[in-house]
């Protein structure tokens, strides 16, 4: 029997996809993976209810349950990298090196050093002989997160839920009587909940006040406390008053100044041309060619054609910032992608 280790997170995804895999005849083990656990000023972080949720749906189907502590390389491989981008400049994705770095390299080496042959998770997502391919709720599919999973993880991953959409995983949750069936979905990025990202990192970046500047006019509209905190094309908590709304065009960490505009075509706010670093295929190196791309999680896909490392799009794309991934299909297929530079 083909023993495997589910990464329960405490919510209804994970918590359906062990129940799946034991009723199609997998020796399921839940794993919940600790990776952060500290509260942040006025928020208490939800591991422990998290973990506890996970215990009881293990219990309910009667499967062994682990902890694998993690958090100290989540901190330094996930939380790190991510203060470093934004002290740079850059907008990062922690999802995405989470994916990379913790759940399809440190968990499966655990899962697999502990006995395990493959590894599970709930994404909305689906692998074919280590082929990453979209799910079939588009709206949910998670393939832009999952770029930098190397074709051999997949071979030893499942994800169950890529042929269903989230209105029928609720509903099948429901029928089972998970514990976890009507528990919402958790918001933010992956280790801070509900906490905004300003927040989060004015634990670790000191605020330092700054001019919000008109890029038209050269003229000081506003203030800020931390170039760091904006990124392009963001239009709230500008604080900027009065008539038509500004939007951030671009910033220069060193000064410490926002430049903002209320022109919507503002050329500082469109890209046809993307170089990207980083890049990472999940398999075989694609040729050149033209190819569907994703500039960002929910983003519609739009044809660009691929040169080296250099990206041309048929039509040019609104704020693709530099930190941020771009990640490339064919027909259905996620090939990879890269960071913007």
């Amino acid at each position: 029997m083909t023993k495997v280790y589910v990464g329960m997170s405490g919510g209804v995804d994970s918590s359906l996809t062990a129940a799946l895999l034991k009723e199609q005849g997998y020796d399921v083990t839940g794993v919940y993976m600790k990776n952060w656990t500290q509260d942040l000023p006025g928020l208490k972080c939800p591991w422990a209810d998290d973990l506890a949720d996970a215990k009881r749906v293990a219990v309910q189907l009667g499967i062994d349950f682990k902890v694998f502590d993690f958090e100290k390389e989540y901190k330094h491989k996930v939380v790190d990298y991510m203060i470093e981008e934004y002290k740079l400049g850059r907008t990062p994705n922690p999802d995405i090196m989470c994916n990379q770095e913790v759940k399809f390299r440190l968990f499966l080496d655990a899962a697999l050093e502990d006995g395990a042959d493959m590894i599970a998770t709930g994404h909305y997502a689906r692998v074919e002989n280590g082929v990453l391919k979209t799910a079939v709720d588009t709206n949910k599919d998670q393939t832009y997160f999952l770029y930098r999973v190397t074709g051999e993880a997949l071979q030893k991953t499942l994800f169950p839920l890529g042929e269903f959409t989230k209105p029928q995983v609720r509903e099948m949750a429901k029928e089972r009587g998970l514990y976890t069936a009507g528990k919402k979905d958790s918001q933010g990025i992956c280790f801070v909940g509900q906490i905004g990202i300003r927040d989060f990192l004015s634990q670790y970046v000191e605020r330092t006040p700054g001019a919000i500047i008109d890029k038209q006019t050269g003229e000081k509209v506003g203030a800020h406390d931390g170039a760091i905190f904006y990124t392009l094309g963001q239009r709230h908590g500008l604080d900027v008053g009065g008539g038509l709304p500004y939007y951030v065009v671009g910033k220069d960490v060193d000064k410490n100044e926002v430049y903002v505009s209320r022109d919507l075509q503002d050329k500082a706010l469109w890209r046809q041309e993307i170089l990207l670093s980083s890049i990472h295929w999940i398999n075989d190196t694609p040729v050149g060619g033209t190819y569907q791309i994703r500039v960002r999680h929910r983003a519609p896909l739009v044809s660009a054609t691929l040169t080296g490392d250099t990206l041309t799009l048929e039509e040019p794309q609104r704020a693709i910032t530099a930190g941020q991934s771009v990640v490339i299909y064919a027909d259905g297929v996620c090939l990879g992608g890269g960071i913007v530079s």
